[in-house]
């Protein structure tokens, strides 16, 4: 997010912003109140693409706390993370660091970032990966598009292409992860897969392959040609976009 756009939202927020303070009666002054109801109706009304990620936000904060104006704290969450999912997706120490998160706030935030996952997942499992490959590169955006290390992660599929398992093989660091081809072709022999896909992410955002990643991608291949395994494609995951070994030929 740029420069200008953090002052957009910051001007957002102090149209009708009130002090950080706790409430000495417990309970919420009328233009808190007013405006948590008319944020919730324009949820209700429009759902989540009438609303900008500020104010998302501080519908998930309402729950988390419920007896102080959140918007101090929105502001400050997307101000360090930059937007809604970086939010959702901030490592846990991380999130401990800004004034005025604590234990619900993260526990809350991150149910709604195992939900985001648990929803694209369904859409993929159990299903044929061509027919729904759209569906898999925004499953692998939504878990990994964000992360601040390496993960790197296997599809396994059976003889007719239908996902049958997506498992994490590896985390590692800002810019490498550890991977062990026989232990992949290994693992893909133990659930009968006949076919794998390949996923990691680059912290940096850009996919581009460095020469480790092509020199794993061709081991593996190695190994699974061995055993008679089909190395389907080895997909980056950047910020925003990603990047598939077989369309640029590395396979």
């Amino acid at each position: 997010m740029s420069q200008n756009a953090f002052h957009d939202v910051q001007s957002l927020f102090d149209a009708d912003e009130a002090p950080e303070m706790p409430l000495a009666s417990g309970r919420l002054p009328s233009y808190i109140k007013d405006h948590r109801r008319r944020l919730r109706e324009r949820f209700m009304a429009g759902g989540a693409g009438a609303m900008p990620d500020y104010e998302l936000l501080e519908l998930v904060l309402f729950r988390s706390i419920p007896r102080q104006d959140v918007k101090p704290l929105a502001r400050r969450l997307l101000d360090r993370f930059g937007d809604f999912n970086r939010v959702l997706t901030a490592p846990v120490v991380r999130l401990r660091e800004i004034k005025g998160v604590g234990d619900t706030v993260i526990t809350d935030l991150k149910i709604l970032e195992a939900c985001a996952h648990r929803m694209a997942r369904a859409r993929v499992m159990q299903r044929q990966v061509i027919s729904s490959w759209d569906a898999l590169l925004d499953y692998c955006h939504t878990t990994m598009a964000h992360r601040e290390t390496e993960q790197f992660r296997v599809f396994y599929l059976d003889r007719k292409n239908v996902l049958i398992a997506d498992e994490e093989q590896a985390r590692g660091t800002v810019d490498h992860v550890p991977v062990y081809p026989r232990e992949v072709a290994k693992r893909a022999l133990e659930l009968n897969a006949s076919a794998l896909i390949l996923v990691h992410n680059h912290p940096s955002g850009d996919p581009t392959p460095s020469q480790a990643d092509i020199d794993m991608t061709r081991q593996i291949q190695n190994a699974c040609s061995a055993l008679g395994l089909t190395l389907h494609d080895h997909l980056i995951i950047g910020k925003s976009a990603e990047l598939s070994f077989r369309a640029e030929g590395y396979l």
